[in-house]
């Protein structure tokens, strides 16, 4: 069943270390099962609090999302992110098509 990763950014600290980020994450998908949906987009928030932006990555699992997430090459992107701002990351499994009938 597919799952999603959605990265929410708070707030940014240090926008270099957002350049570094932006630099190294496309080559920590090189490889791995993964579709962006959305990406930093124009977006409107209905609910909570305000955000600056937000990313949504499907894979085909659950597993496939932490395979991608712990893998080597983006935890040494994901060190930057981390440095350049307040983020919050989920991974959530998706319906399946059964479900959403």
């Amino acid at each position: 069943m597919s799952a999603y990763v959605i990265f929410i950014r708070e707030h940014s600290h240090d926008p270099e270390e957002l350049r570094i980020y932006s630099q190294k994450a496309p080559g920590g998908l090189a490889g791995h099962p993964v579709t962006p949906l959305a990406v930093y987009g124009t977006h409107e928030v209905i609910e909570g609090p305000a955000i600056e932006g937000a990313a949504i990555l499907e894979f085909p699992s659950i597993e496939a999302a932490k395979v991608w997430y712990y893998s080597p090459a983006y935890q040494d992107a994901v060190q930057h992110r981390l440095r350049g701002g307040t983020y919050r990351g989920i991974i959530v499994e998706g319906v399946s098509a059964a479900a959403s009938e």
